[in-house]
């Protein structure tokens, strides 16, 4: 049975779409509004995923983080989702996907990470070669309080790669684990002790390796509903442990936690994993209808797109991250929001949040049909209202 399961892609891509929170939340037992307690329903989210992706580009009135859940949470309040990380949350940031907000339960699953960044990803043996800059700083926010990059001694001599060295000595600190984040204000990490931040029953009991490869891969599961090793090891950036998240697999297939599912695109088959408990919800999903009339707009770092490849397979849809490109290069658009109908994807819209005269400007619309149907431009018109009205703005 477990080598012979197969779905098509249309099963994939709603299941896909159900395990994103986007279509019909109760299916996956997620809120669907933000209710009277707000907070929660976003950490619910977030838990949902194992993480929220951080990004700073805020001009469509929201950064990532907010969009992500202004999606999924209807009356959320945009200025919450800039707030999520306090101290005493049951959130810390760390490098998940990305440099994110995640779950505190995960926290001892990535003890081998903290261990692995004692040495810097980008700039080496940092805190080996400074301990006296690392031991003056620990022993300055013991005595102090928590720290900004802006209240950091020296001066900064221009471009990423010349910050001043006691903030890539903080960076370096909060990736090995001495330091963690408290919170942030306007966008900017306040460093904090990691015993005054994380408590101490996530501190005391790190995960071995195997067990947290199995956690962030069930995680990973959850949040996908289908997916490759590929995309499995991509969620949690692990591709320098591809194989032992394979092994952790296939020790959670023996457990019966996993089954191995084959994507079926006709002339060839891509080998992949599900739960037990999303192959039973793919197939209810068959006889679900999704909505065609109300569309809703996606971060284009949101969960459901940041892989690439995987939209292009499920939704036939080419995602493009366009901000770090000349204007005369871009396609579409800086900061382009796709447009989800349903489980699909019909299309792109070019936003521009201008606060001071309340307004949200529509750059571009960009619909993937030529021409577009009436149900999809009502959709996309949907979607910008959706934001426009989360974000108190008015669209033109």
């Amino acid at each position: 049975m477990s080598s012979a399961l197969e779905l098509d892609v249309a099963a994939v891509r709603r299941l896909a779409v159900a395990s994103a929170g986007l279509l019909k939340t109760e299916w996956q037992g997620l809120p669907s509004r933000a209710g009277r307690n707000p907070r929660q329903a976003a950490l619910e989210v977030i838990r949902h995923f194992g993480y929220l992706q951080l990004d700073s580009v805020s001009v469509v009135g929201a950064r990532t983080h907010g969009l992500v859940l202004l999606s999924r949470l209807d009356a959320f309040p945009p200025s919450l989702g800039e707030e999520m990380l306090q101290r005493g949350q049951p959130l810390f940031e760390y490098w998940g996907h990305e440099a994110c907000w995640l779950p505190m339960e995960l926290y001892p699953a990535f003890a081998f990470r903290r261990q692995e960044l004692q040495v810097h990803r980008w700039w080496g043996d940092l805190l080996g070669a400074n301990p006296g800059i690392a031991d003056g700083l620990l022993r300055r926010i013991e005595a102090e309080g928590p720290l900004r990059s802006t209240d950091f001694e020296g001066q900064r001599s221009g471009g990423w790669w010349n910050h001043k060295l006691s903030k890539k000595v903080a960076e370096a600190l909060w990736s090995s684990g001495a330091l963690a984040i408290a919170e942030r204000r306007g966008f900017q990490r306040s460093y904090d002790l990691a015993e005054r931040v994380i408590p101490e029953e996530f501190r005391s009991r790190p995960l071995p390796l195997e067990e947290s490869l199995e956690v962030l891969a069930l995680r990973a599961l959850q949040a996908h509903g289908w997916s490759t090793l590929g995309t499995i090891v991509a969620t949690f950036r692990l591709a320098n442990r591809r194989a032992e998240v394979e092994a952790a697999l296939g020790r959670l297939i023996e457990q019966g936690r996993v089954l191995r599912c084959s994507l079926d695109l006709g002339q060839r088959k891509v080998a992949g994993y599900i739960r037990p408990q999303d192959l039973e919800l793919a197939e209810r999903l068959r006889t679900v209808r999704p909505r065609k009339d109300a569309g809703v707009l996606l971060s284009p770092f949101d969960p459901l797109l940041w892989d690439r490849a995987r939209v292009l397979q499920l939704f036939g849809f080419e995602q493009f991250i366009e901000i770090y490109k000349k204007q005369e290069q871009r396609v579409y658009g800086y900061y382009v929001l796709p447009v989800l109908a349903g489980d699909r994807l019909i299309g792109r819209v070019d936003l521009k949040a201008e606060r001071k005269a309340g307004r949200l400007l529509v750059q571009g619309r960009h619909f993937e049909a030529a021409p577009p149907s009436s149900a999809d431009r009502q959709a996309m018109e949907s979607a910008i209202g959706r934001l426009a009205g989360s974000l108190g703005l008015q669209p033109q």
